[in-house]
């Protein structure tokens, strides 16, 4: 279960949510990712370039290979179902 060991270690998955409309600089993607720690956040992109999920373009940006647009794919599903929870829960805590 090598993704769940590499998706379960914090930030990679918001790293790749977050490119997944293109490519981003280090610095916004640090940014985006609520201003984690430069050190983590060049961990974890050497995490996900080793990976083969995500390349760094010769302009320094970063982007989704076709591997890791695939994982964006696969949690498309999931964001929808969380967008639903959020919605019962909202509505749940009203009545």
């Amino acid at each position: 279960m090598a993704a769940l060991d590499l998706f379960g270690r914090r930030w990679n998955l918001r790293v790749v949510w977050e490119l997944q409309h293109g490519p981003v600089g280090f610095r916004d993607l640090r940014q985006r990712c609520d201003n984690m720690s430069s050190s983590v956040l060049r961990q974890r992109l050497t995490e996900l370039l080793d990976a083969q999920l995500v390349v760094q373009q010769p302009d320094a940006a970063y982007t989704l290979t076709d591997l890791g647009r695939g994982v964006y794919q696969a949690l498309r599903p999931l964001a929808r179902w969380s967008d639903a929870w959020a919605s019962a829960l909202g509505k749940d805590g009203k009545d």
